[in-house]
């Protein structure tokens, strides 16, 4: 069965950092795109980075010089590495894959960012 699990939030204050990891059993990792969602309370879910099979990386605007995505297919896991947070950053973050015609979300890690 085809598993997404993160890991990695918490609480942190703003300008700090939090590295998540998206880890998928189930299937072939590396042969699969992945990408980090999120979202804030009263928001829609937007896509934050992703990260292609073949290693190439997209970010959102707010994510642009603060976030990397990367990814570890020996470890069959997805990392974003997130600095210089802020408090618009406070959301719940979801990785997701595509097989078919389906998606596959995880249940998601909540970052807070506050002083």
């Amino acid at each position: 069965q085809l598993q997404l699990v993160e890991s990695g939030g918490g609480l942190v204050q703003p300008g700090g950092s939090l590295r998540l990891s998206c880890t998928a059993s189930g299937f072939t990792l590396e042969n699969y795109a992945i990408g980090w969602f999120r979202q804030a309370p009263g928001k829609q879910r937007e896509l934050v980075a992703a990260i292609t099979m073949l290693g190439s990386t997209s970010y959102a605007d707010s994510a642009k010089g603060r976030f990397t995505i990367s990814r570890d297919n020996a470890k069959s896991t997805v990392y974003l590495q997130m600095n210089s947070l802020k408090p618009e950053d406070t959301a719940v973050y979801y990785c997701r894959t595509t097989r078919g015609n389906m998606d596959y979300w995880g249940k998601g890690t909540l970052v807070t960012v506050s002083s």
